[in-house]
């Protein structure tokens, strides 16, 4: 029997989500028969980009993102979260998406591996400092480079954080068609050819997963973060482990087209995972 979840909610502690508590968030899942959600506040350590990225909300406040006080408030919420809501059955998983940058794997180990987490979601949100999961600063990065340019550094990058081995997950592989697509039109979406195999056989030795990512389809594309290309690839290179998340970061978005992302891996013969203190298990 498929259960439903959710591996990619963002509470109200990323600056740039809702601010709307864990308790609020596992109540919305329980009213869309939601059986697993995993919380993934941002982490992101880029020293560059500290005047942007450096920041969590904490009682409704602005908090440095490196005083780990927010994280220990976050696990001691998560924990209220699962007494309050123990008789429902919501299994509520304590993640985090970390935002990948290059040299900079010491920092994230220091604090991946100093709390309980059941989930780390690596992502690649920025090139060259630039984040290009923003339109605003997409306008800066994209215009000055060729497509081939775009894909070579992303895919290494991605490439980087899979060895990295700090991550059970890469998140919305093939982020870049968010905005790109506005700058390269409809080649985008074939850019990842030649560049993603060698990322897959990677991600198939180390046995690190893949995320499908829904928060596409609010964005306007028709497909997943990958798309389906990218997802038969995966399986091709013998990569086995799946989760799907909406990249939520609001109430009405938690759960958004998962099931049907969850689908999808199952029409492909491609297996859903969950994940307990950082240990993968089939969701099915």
């Amino acid at each position: 029997m498929s259960i439903n979840l959710d591996y990619h909610i963002h509470p109200g502690y990323s600056i740039d989500a809702e601010c709307v508590g864990i308790s609020e968030y596992c109540r919305r899942a329980l009213e869309i028969g939601l059986d697993e959600i995993c919380f993934t506040p941002h982490l992101e350590v880029d020293p560059v980009r500290r005047h942007r990225d450096w920041f969590v909300r904490l009682g409704g406040e602005r908090h440095p993102m490196d005083d780990p006080r927010w994280l220990e408030h976050y696990f001691r919420e998560i924990e209220a979260a699962r007494r309050e809501f123990a008789s429902t059955g919501l299994r509520i998983r304590a993640g985090l998406e970390v935002g990948f940058d290059r040299g900079l794997e010491k920092a994230v180990e220091k604090i991946t591996g100093a709390y309980p987490f059941d989930f780390i979601l690596g992502s690649v949100h920025c090139l060259e400092h630039q984040a290009i999961s923003s339109w605003e600063e997409s306008k800066n990065y994209f215009p000055s480079r060729t497509l081939a340019q775009v894909a070579a550094e992303y895919f290494q990058t991605v490439q980087e954080a899979v060895q990295s081995r700090l991550f059970d997950c890469i998140g919305h592989l093939d982020l870049y068609c968010r905005y790109g697509r506005r700058f390269f039109g409809p080649e985008i979406y074939t850019a990842h050819r030649g560049l993603v195999e060698p990322v897959l056989q990677q991600m198939s030795v180390l046995g690190t997963g893949l995320e499908v990512n829904t928060s596409s389809l609010r964005r306007g594309l028709d497909d997943f973060h990958p798309g389906r290309e990218i997802l038969i690839l995966a399986r091709e290179h013998g990569v086995r482990v799946f989760t799907v998340g909406s990249d939520a970061h609001c109430l009405a978005d938690v759960g958004d087209h998962t099931a049907e992302a969850r689908d999808l891996l199952h029409s492909l013969q491609l297996t859903v995972f969950t994940f307990t203190a950082r240990q993968p298990g089939p969701a099915d």
